[in-house]
């Protein structure tokens, strides 16, 4: 047995007979939380550039409207569209409520949603391969370029992200064999948070699913997870199946290509590279086993929905990035071991190293993303024009009428101009666009003006005419009016037309058959070239 000489460290006294502090070697500062760098490292690239110079884009602008009804209007709003956007819209407009409309409250719950999901990936990846793993992982995450796009978008995506990392952390936390049913519970209100927001959401789950099998987890395992991954769907489904009756808000998706697919393929192979510097084996939870089914299943599962009904956005599975983050954190971390033996000062630099290359290479990409011209229009950019080119008691028409926003985000500059084709508000009507009169209604009214503004999509983003209604507004400004001043500006368009010829027919005979012609020129004007 061990003296107590031997047992216990000396203790040396000094001339004034007090006992020194204790050595420096001995006292350990506790390691920071593994999650609080690409915490704060995801917040700070959210908070650069947020304002994007103070533009606002179409679906921002979506938000911004319907997050500032009162809660009955947008219970109202939603039976006719955005259904899909409810939780969101719900959850906005208590931000807006609280804190106030501005840009910054409009993007800010992204930023921050995002900074969660790189805190939660941080933790998955320190769990299942260490600390080096975990830094790596979260602060990847941010520098995404995809993710740095929603990381400043006043939707949901971001938000479902952040949903999906917490499922994964507690997936994982199960999988390492601290389950406890609070972890359950948990589990399945995240995924079911997730669906809410965006039922394409739920491609998390067979991406879950196949980890479980390729862990071989076992049969109570399994048990559970089934059970809370049918209660997340049910809780969804009604959302799902109501969603179907505003099926024409995704019309527009084009159908899929074989060059829409590039992109996914680019993924798919980059992830598989670095599962494959882990050597992954069926059985064990692992960076690969987790990581890389999240970022395939919700991919190809997308890809398999778009051959049933177009529906294949990025956006969609945005949350499918966290495996290729995971994935990514995972290589780092392989890199750093490989170097350690030989090279330990060189394995201690190669996270910093990595994530300063990264950064340097994405900068012009990142800054790219900072700007209005990163989106496909700015709604706000467009009202100074309006206001130079209108004048009071001018008509204005929107081709589409979806172009309305401008007027609903900035009503002070289409004060005094007359929106001869609305026949109900987007308030009084509850929608996004409000409700337009039939097309002879609205060709009959156009007639009766002499001077029209025409706000629409500049001419790279711009859309084929499909509705009835377009059709009659712009076969009516193509006939018996001229281009007199035009101007185009961060995807929008604003063109001012005069009618051609003598005074505009009174409005008895403004439903008559007009004579035949085609767009002609104001005499001795010249149409200015688009700006």
């Amino acid at each position: 047995m061990p003296s107590d000489t031997t047992s216990r460290p000396t203790r040396r006294y000094s001339r004034s007979g007090k006992a020194p502090a204790a050595a420096p070697e001995n006292r350990r500062r506790p390691a920071l939380p593994v999650w609080l760098v690409p915490v704060l490292w995801t917040t700070g690239l959210g908070w650069w550039g947020l304002s994007r110079q103070n533009s606002v884009w179409r679906d921002e602008a979506a938000t911004w409207l319907v997050a500032q009804r009162p809660t009955g209007e947008i219970w109202r709003t939603l039976g006719n569209d955005d259904v899909v956007h409810g939780l969101y819209y719900l959850l906005m407009h208590g931000v807006f409520e609280v804190f106030g409309a501005s840009t910054t409250t409009l993007r800010l719950p992204s930023v921050l949603a995002m900074a969660g999901a790189a805190g939660c990936l941080a933790v998955v990846g320190d769990r299942l391969a260490g600390r080096t793993a975990g830094l790596a992982a979260g602060s990847a995450l941010g520098l995404l370029p995809p993710v740095q796009f929603y990381l400043q978008e006043g939707r949901s995506y971001a938000l479902v992200a952040a949903g999906a990392a917490l499922a994964t952390l507690l997936l994982v936390t199960v999988l390492r064999g601290q389950a406890r049913t609070a972890h359950w519970v948990g589990y399945g209100g995240a995924v079911l948070a997730c669906g809410l927001l965006n039922w394409l959401s739920l491609l998390i789950l067979p991406a879950h699913l196949a980890t479980l099998v390729w862990t071989r987890a076992g049969r109570g395992v399994r048990l559970r997870w089934g059970a809370a991954a049918v209660g997340a769907a049910a809780g969804v489904l009604p959302l799902i199946l109501f969603s179907r009756g505003q099926s024409q808000q995704v019309a527009w998706i084009p159908p899929l290509t074989w060059h829409m697919m590039i992109g996914p393929a680019v993924l798919l192979l980059i992830g598989g590279v670095c599962a494959a510097a882990e050597r992954p084996r069926a059985g064990r939870v692992s960076v690969a086993t987790v990581g890389l089914p999240l970022l395939a299943v919700p991919q190809l599962g997308l890809v398999g929905l778009s051959f049933v009904q177009p529906l294949f956005l990025d956006r969609y599975v945005l949350f499918s990035l966290l495996g290729l983050a995971l994935l990514i954190g995972g290589a780092v971390d392989s890199a750093a071991r490989a170097a350690r033996p030989r090279f330990p000062r060189v394995s201690a630099v190669v996270l910093p190293g990595v994530v300063a290359v990264a950064l340097a290479a994405l900068l012009p990409q990142s800054r790219a993303e900072r700007s209005p011209a990163s989106r496909v229009d700015d709604v706000l950019a467009m009202a100074s024009d309006v206001q130079r080119m209108k004048e009071e008691g001018n008509a204005v028409v929107f081709v589409p009428s979806t172009r309305r926003d401008a007027a609903s985000v900035s009503p002070g500059a289409f004060s005094g101009l007359r929106d001869i084709a609305l026949a109900e508000s987007p308030e009084r009507s509850a929608t996004l666009a409000g409700v337009e009169a039939g097309p002879d209604r609205i060709r009959a009214a156009m007639l009766a003006q002499q001077r029209i503004l025409l706000v629409t999509d500049a001419v790279p983003v711009a859309q084929p005419v499909v509705t009835k209604r377009d059709r009659a507004k712009m076969a009516v400004l193509r006939d018996y009016f001229v281009v007199v001043a035009d101007r185009q500006v961060r995807g929008r368009r604003v063109t001012v037309y005069e009618r051609a010829g003598a005074k505009a027919p009174s409005r008895r005979s403004a439903g008559a058959a007009p004579p035949a012609g085609g767009h002609r020129q104001a005499p001795g004007r010249r149409a200015p070239r688009a700006g």
